[in-house]
């Protein structure tokens, strides 16, 4: 729906980044150079006009090397902006190597990063050899070369035509600087009081595990026992808003000091690993609700928001075909009924994809992953001892799935925001506020109960700016619901239970596409036996 706000009152133009200064005299170098050096094997990024080198930077990326691999030959200015502080973007200038001459009312044309033909960097390590990982759809229909060596050529790097106006994303992408100005103008970005204003919270976090304390060690009958579950589960359920807002920097505004303290709740009381959070999350804010590159929507067997799933489409995040198997094609019929039932299991996933990248070749063998480890080792003695302490198996295994089932809810809460979105690919010339905009909704919630949904219910201004404190998001919105007022983009916003029931028809949708593309393919297997 769209939100009719009068919109907030233009200031005078600001520089893109007052941190971000080149001290050195460096090249102009045109679109050409940049495409024939990417297609060399170069990684190549512009942050307002200046072309960064950041290939030997990519292995050791705190937002893992898949977040450059996404913007190498576009305009990553805005991407840049939202996700780091100015002590950092001060630091880039150290990887410029060049600088372009920008058209004031077009902007940068961005190039197709590699990554989003499918491609990686042949391990032969020759100048120009690339590898085909997957099948990727965009390089499946640009790319003609079927072999083991790939060599790309400037123009199959053009951007993908899906008709975007390059004018009105430019005059978006400048407003979303100007917005982001009013914004720390506001004192949005610095932490709100005490505690960063999470005195309330830690307050219920205390209530919710003492509750559940209490009730394990002074009562023996299992409804007590199950009631210590239900608490403990609704611990987890809101420590992990916490945690999603350490791994955004988003508590102390301290890079470092948030890491550990999301590592804390993750790993130490939760079992889970923030590292693994941290490299998929971050993929998914740049490349949300893609199907082939956003994690976050990568569901099959169990949930297909789109039937481009029906593909067996390449993840160039999980490195691995999604395969649209017997299986995914006996649950995708039923997924609009089993949505809640899966998702109330979903934690047993976390498990799953926290180890997976903890022990896989991802992680980075460094203190933070030890202190992961050892935070896991932690969770699962006290989390054993709590299940050991139950008696006979069905109070064990009663425990256990309460606990789980009661921490679902932030599920439900995380798929909401994109479930029910675009999935289409616009291609690289749509820029961030535009990308970002169609691909997110908003929970509407009354202030005294936001709290149940951690933040997350203000997605859309949290995908703007990823690193603004919690508390401080719903303020912002009003600011971002007049950007958009501004530039006639719909705001998406619904309250809890439309937003369930537009998450609920897009699975049905998709389902039902499926029943019918399967009721014709049989139709045709028919009429060629007869």
């Amino acid at each position: 729906m769209a939100i009719e706000l009068t919109p907030a009152p233009a200031p005078s133009p600001i520089p893109s980044s007052s941190t971000f200064r080149p001290t050195r005299t460096l090249p102009v170098l045109t679109r050409a150079d940049i495409a024939t050096r990417v297609a060399a094997g170069q990684s190549l990024v512009l942050l307002h006009g200046h072309v960064l080198n950041v290939t030997s930077w990519a292995s050791t990326h705190p937002g893992g090397a898949l977040a450059l691999l996404h913007f190498v030959g576009r305009d990553a200015s805005d991407e840049v902006e939202a996700y780091h502080s100015d002590a950092t973007i001060a630091r880039m200038a150290k990887f410029a190597v060049g600088r372009v001459e920008l058209d004031d009312e077009h902007g940068w044309r961005s190039l197709t990063p590699p990554i989003q033909l499918g491609l990686v960097r042949h391990p032969d390590g020759v100048k120009g050899h690339w590898k085909r990982e997957g099948r990727v759809v965009l390089g499946t229909d640009r790319l003609k070369e079927t072999g083991d060596v790939v060599v790309l050529q400037p123009d199959d790097l053009e951007p993908l035509d899906a008709g975007m106006d390059q004018r009105r994303e430019k005059k978006r992408s400048s407003a979303y600087h100007e917005l982001k100005a009013r914004v720390t103008e506001a004192g949005l970005f610095n932490p709100p009081g005490p505690l960063s204003g999470y005195g309330r919270d830690i307050i219920r976090y205390c209530l919710l595990g003492g509750t559940a304390l209490v009730l394990f060690f002074r009562t023996t009958h299992w409804t007590g026992q199950l009631l210590s579950a239900a608490f403990l589960g609704l611990l987890y359920q809101q420590l992990t808003f916490v945690v999603h807002d350490a791994g955004h920097s988003g508590i102390t505004g301290n890079w470092l000091l948030d890491r550990y303290i999301g590592g804390f709740l993750a790993s130490w009381v939760g079992g889970l690993s923030l590292s693994w959070w941290c490299d998929n999350h971050d993929v998914h804010h740049l490349v949300t609700n893609h199907p082939e590159h956003d994690p976050d929507i990568q569901h099959i067997p169990f949930f297909a928001i789109t039937k481009d799933f029906f593909g067996s489409l390449w993840s160039t995040y999980y490195k691995r075909v999604m395969p649209f198997d017997a299986f995914a094609r006996a649950m995708i019929p039923l997924q609009h009924k089993l949505y809640y039932v899966v998702l109330s299991l979903a934690r047993f996933n976390l498990y799953a994809l926290s180890y997976g990248f903890l022990f896989g070749p991802k992680a980075k063998h460094d203190a933070f992953w030890a202190f992961e480890l050892v935070g896991v080792a932690v969770y699962w003695a006290y989390f054993g001892a709590l299940l050991h302490a139950q008696q006979g198996w069905a109070m064990k295994l009663g425990y256990l799935l309460v606990s789980h089932v009661c921490a679902s809810p932030v599920h439900v809460q995380i798929v909401l925001s994109h479930f029910a979105c675009s999935t289409a690919d616009l291609g690289p010339l749509e820029s961030f506020p535009s990308r970002q905009l169609r691909t997110t909704m908003d929970v509407a919630c009354a202030p005294d109960i936001e709290f149940i949904h951690g933040g997350l219910h203000l997605q859309v201004t949290h995908h703007l700016f990823p690193r603004l404190p919690r508390h401080n998001l719903r303020a912002a919105s009003l600011l971002v619901k007049g950007y958009c007022k501004e530039h006639d983009i719909e705001y998406l916003e619904y309250d809890w239970m439309t937003g369930n029931r537009k998450v609920l028809g897009v699975l049905q949708d998709v389902a039902d596409q499926f029943r019918l593309l399967h009721h014709v393919a049989e139709k045709e297997i028919r009429e060629k036996l007869q």
